[in-house]
């Protein structure tokens, strides 16, 4: 599928991030699975993650991200006039996770629902967001990439564990000119390599039973060196269409985002579509892989770093189970220096060690 221009564009006009102050170490998981510090750093990029307390939801840190990007948009939940929640990891299956953030956000006029297309989940949100816009259907789309993947990690599986970790990131898209803000959207999928990234029991196909609780079937199971290839691979093509539906090439972006799954993905990625490491964000290491919420966050890092200037292009590129990939293009159109606000604060920075 691909996203072109329409009537009018949609555009960031708010960033927000939030994640739990509880960190988990390498040094922690030493402790926990056959694995060292080392064998991670080396292998992912990865040193930390944060996770969440037993008392946090899902929803509450989407709630908790969504209320700092409205608080950046100067806007009010009763604007709000779609949430779009991106998750694998849902409060429960019903009602939707967006049903649930919109009643605790108080976001009173919004539709909402959940998206779920794993770690690319974000980078179709955007897509969705750049449609509803730009057909009229809505004005204000809050889109929201969370996850809380501690709960679905067998922390017995070294080659797992040691990956993930717990956050939420959301954007604020609003009407903008032609042109402007979110210039392409490309989101492809293939249902036949479901199995290399998938929680094989849970769902109305494999219900919780006795065996699949002992089979150790509810948590995240995984194929890591055959899912790296095409991972490369799909991204780098879905970056690649997604910069030809906008016009652009590779070298034409100033900032290119990409999902934060593993450090060597990212590298492989960036190298083959020859941007310099200077333009890619990376912030894997403190916080691992984190899902759909991967790419919100480091937006709103961004954002509040005052990095992006107006007129910059930005790359978004994911690739998630299912398997799903994709990628957008955006020229950024608020102002530097957004107003700054403690990220180290909001993101616990001071919280306690695992």
């Amino acid at each position: 599928m691909s996203v072109r221009p329409s009537l009018r564009g949609a555009t960031i006009s708010g960033t927000g991030m939030y994640v739990p102050g509880r960190i988990l170490t390498n040094t922690d998981l030493e402790n926990m699975v056959e694995t060292s510090d080392e064998w991670i750093r080396e292998r992912t990029g990865i040193v930390e993650r944060r996770i969440v307390s037993p008392d946090e939801t899902t929803s509450d840190l989407a709630v908790i991200a969504a209320r700092n990007a409205l608080e950046m948009a100067k806007l009010a939940p009763d604007d709000v006039d779609q949430i779009i929640l991106a998750t694998t990891t849902p409060d429960r299956f019903l009602p939707s996770c967006g049903c649930t953030v919109q009643a605790k956000l108080g976001a009173r006029n919004a539709a909402a629902y959940d998206l779920f297309a794993a770690c690319t989940g974000f980078v179709y949100g955007m897509g969705l967001a750049r449609g509803l816009i730009g057909t009229g259907v809505a004005e204000t789309v809050l889109l929201i990439g969370v996850e809380t993947l501690s709960r679905i990690v067998d922390y017995t599986d070294r080659n797992t564990c040691v990956l993930f970790g717990d956050g939420a990131g959301a954007a604020v898209f609003t009407p903008c000119a032609a042109g402007e803000g979110v210039l392409g959207v490309s989101m492809r999928s293939d249902g036949v390599l479901g199995d290399l990234l998938e929680i094989p029991a849970g769902g109305a196909g494999k219900p919780a039973s006795h065996a699949t609780i002992d089979g150790r079937e509810h948590y995240i199971k995984m194929r890591g060196k055959e899912l790296f290839k095409v991972a490369v691979r799909g991204m780098e093509v879905s970056m690649r269409h997604a910069l030809d539906i906008a016009g652009l090439v590779p070298q034409d972006l100033d900032i290119i985002i990409p999902h934060q799954a593993n450090r060597r993905i990212i590298d492989a990625v960036c190298e083959r579509l020859a941007v310099p490491e200077s333009k890619v964000v990376i912030n894997i290491d403190r916080y691992g892989n984190t899902s759909s919420a991967s790419i919100p966050i480091s937006l709103d890092e961004l954002a509040r770093a005052g990095r992006p200037k107006p007129g910059d292009r930005i790359g978004f590129v994911a690739f998630g189970g299912g398997a799903t990939w994709g990628a957008s293009v955006a020229r950024w159109t608020m102002p530097a220096p957004i107003r700054v606000a403690e990220v180290a604060a909001m993101a616990g920075a001071e919280g306690a060690r695992a």
